[in-house]
């Protein structure tokens, strides 16, 4: 109970729309971003972004980073921006309290020490994914994201938490968020994360973009690419 009222007592300051806004600017960034940058994407002056910023990396939502932005070294090259990151830290409040990360942990557990627990996995895993891909094509009827495959498909993605990004061309997922179980069973979760994009894009008309397994540090273990399209025989 303690450790829930602590997280509330961080998570209070996103009430404030404008360090909401500060915070949901930095989280989608690729790399830490400066006070200028900031201030411009929500439309305050620099000396309120500095305040909102710091305090959101008081509250434990933001780590600092001090580095040239002009990559300059020596006499002369002035001192390092102050730079924002989103923190790794995870805050969650449940009350009364409940522990369901332990129970996924366990179920985790049981599912890696058998080969057909992990096609157990995949198989759930997938319908999962074709549900979202269901309820996804459902909301884009009549509107524009109907008509535009990629675009309904990042926005199911984003709903599910997964802050999707275009790389040149190719669909990156920044977060995941089945994180703190991947730790400790990782080919599990990055296989049922892999069968529950292949659900969504079987689907959705994505018939185009494709899952696929590509880790990269401190992201999704998923990728999207383009592939060609199937030619009708002649």
């Amino acid at each position: 109970m303690a450790d829930d009222l602590d997280d509330l007592q961080r998570l209070q300051g996103l009430g404030d729309p404008v360090r909401r806004a500060l915070y949901r600017h930095i989280a989608t960034q690729g790399e830490p971003a400066g006070r200028d940058a900031a201030a411009r994407a929500v439309g305050i002056s620099r000396s309120l972004a500095a305040y909102h910023l710091d305090r959101l990396v008081d509250d434990g939502l933001l780590e600092p980073h001090y580095e040239r932005i002009n990559r300059r070294t020596g006499p002369g090259a002035g001192r390092p921006s102050k730079l924002y990151a989103r923190s790794g830290a995870q805050l969650s409040v449940s009350l009364p309290a409940r522990d369901y990360e332990a129970l996924a942990r366990l179920l985790a557990d049981a599912l890696q020490t058998t080969e057909d627990g992990h096609e157990a996995a995949a198989r759930a895993a997938r319908s999962f994914g074709a549900g979202i891909g269901a309820e996804a094509s459902r909301q884009g009827e009549g509107a524009r994201s109907n008509s535009d495959p990629e675009r309904t498909l990042m926005e199911a993605l984003a709903e599910r938490g997964y802050e999707p990004y275009d790389d040149e061309g190719t669909i990156r997922l920044r977060n995941c968020p089945f994180d703190s179980i991947a730790a400790h069973n990782r080919d599990l979760v990055c296989g049922m994360n892999l069968a529950v994009m292949e659900g969504i894009t079987k689907v959705l008309p994505t018939k185009t973009i494709q899952p696929r397994l590509d880790p990269r540090p401190g992201q999704c273990c998923v990728a999207f690419t383009q592939t060609e399209p199937d030619r009708p025989n002649r």
